[in-house]
């Protein structure tokens, strides 16, 4: 008898059976990726604790409350220069050990990634289409809470941990519409546009009582995004770089952590180009509105919280969601970002000024 043999018909008792076993199996096989993602996941993060420090010795913590500027008109404004301009920007804080490029915060999170990526090939029993590997989204805070801890020890993580909840921060509520409507404007006119360009779409069947639930787990997936990309990076990088060069180079650091879970997702490749010219766009807007907003992680997490949402209520579950008609659309949004804000804080609105001046 061969091989073949085994194999359940595919009708009577048998035949359900077997389409009964089938989804514990593939549920099984999930699981098992899973923990070993997660094991390794620890395994790398037991030996990055391990390695012996080099460079500078463990430092206080920044404080987490710390006023954004020299003075209120420079509120939001992230210091350039010296270090020790940058101390003053933090309350008399210690600056942090390197400003520019933190290459240990971006290896780390790359190495991090490794175990997803190879064996998170499967689907997330979710109603979005996204691989075992997006769950790459805890990598920056625990990539991030690793240095910091190497840095400054258990106060360092406590006032990491505390900037996730900075809502205090926003001095200016108004920041909290872009926060909570830009993406869904951007959404809602890309859904237009492919309407205007006839594209074959469904009837949109929005389940509106789970926007609660996206938007519970997309905060504290943004959050442990965030709390690396932006409570950690954002900030060092900035005061040498500027605030639009920080969200282009994180933006491409980010794209590239995404770009296996794109690949593992099957999508087609001009997919994941636009896709992850989105993803710099969005990382753009992301330094844009958490300078402006004090700032504050809370509000960037937020920020990207509301864009995940956006684009699983996208019609339908995002099924239909195409990266080349939102970016078009994102694109004159980070034009006029650029040109209406300097482009070395992202805070001081340069069209105002110009009419007072006319």
């Amino acid at each position: 008898m061969d091989a073949a043999s085994w194999a359940l018909p595919s009708n009577g008792i048998a035949g359900q059976i077997r389409r009964g076993w089938n989804p514990l199996m593939r549920i099984g096989r999930m699981g098992v990726r899973m923990a070993v993602a997660l094991g390794a996941l620890g395994v790398a993060s037991v030996a990055a604790l391990a390695l012996p420090r080099r460079g500078t010795p463990r430092t206080a913590a920044p404080r987490s409350d710390a006023p954004m500027g020299a003075g209120a008109a420079d509120a939001g404004r992230p210091a350039t220069g010296d270090p020790s301009r940058a101390a003053q920007t933090r309350g008399g804080a210690p600056p942090a050990p390197r400003e520019g490029l933190p290459l240990d915060f971006l290896l780390l999170v790359l190495a991090l990634s490794i175990p997803f990526w190879l064996l998170g090939g499967g689907r997330l029993p979710i109603p979005v289409r996204l691989p075992v590997s997006a769950l790459i989204f805890v990598n920056p805070v625990i990539a991030a809470s690793i240095v910091t801890y190497r840095r400054h020890g258990p106060s360092g993580l406590r006032a990491l941990f505390r900037r996730a909840a900075d809502y205090r921060r926003v001095r200016d509520k108004r920041w909290y519409l872009p926060a909570l409507l830009l993406y869904p404007l951007i959404m809602v006119l890309s859904y237009g546009v492919m309407r205007l360009a006839r594209r074959p779409l469904p009837e949109p069947r929005i389940a509106w009582q789970t926007a609660p639930l996206y938007l519970l787990a997309f905060l504290v997936a943004g959050a442990a995004e965030e709390l690396g990309w932006t409570g950690y990076a954002t900030d060092p990088m900035q005061r040498r770089w500027g605030a639009l060069r920080t969200g282009v180079v994180l933006g491409l650091a980010w794209s590239i952590s995404h770009l296996v879970p794109d690949i593992q997702n099957r999508q087609p490749v001009g997919w994941i180009v636009w896709q992850r010219l989105n993803t710099v766009a969005f990382r753009i807007l992301i330094v844009w509105v958490y300078n402006n907003a004090g700032r504050s992680v809370f509000a960037a997490t937020l920020f990207h919280a509301v864009n995940n949402v956006s684009w699983a209520l996208f019609p339908n579950a995002g099924s239909h969601y195409d990266p080349l008609v939102t970016f078009m659309v994102t694109l004159p949004v980070v034009g006029f970002v650029v040109a209406g804000w300097d482009p070395e804080t992202l805070t001081r609105f340069r069209l105002a000024r110009t009419r007072r001046r006319r």
